[in-house]
């Protein structure tokens, strides 16, 4: 995949980008943070792959940041999807009463 910059989009970010697709129309501050879990994902992918001076094959690269840059995009999708739980609960809420 190509993103709109012209670099390829890694897979974390692919990934990230479809499950984002999948909550539909973004509210509030959801646009905000999924372009922030973007932005993390792009950075994890690239912290996770460079590429050869030699051959310009991806090779694997110790990134420090990674681990931070993990968990700070999980708790970005963590709170990305918290206000979408409340929503969620009451498609469910009303299965104990009868019409």
């Amino acid at each position: 995949m190509i993103m709109e910059g012209g670099g390829a989009m890694g897979t974390v970010e692919d990934a990230v980008r479809s499950d984002v697709e999948q909550l539909g129309d973004l509210v509030g501050v959801e646009p905000s943070l999924s372009e922030l879990a973007f932005t993390l994902a792009g950075r994890i992918d690239a912290a996770s792959t460079g590429q050869c001076d030699a051959c310009g094959e991806p090779v694997a690269q110790d990134d420090k940041l990674l681990p931070q840059l993990t968990r700070e995009l999980r708790q970005t999708l963590a709170q990305l999807l918290e206000g979408r739980a409340a929503d969620d609960d009451d498609d469910l809420g009303d299965l104990g009463s009868p019409d």
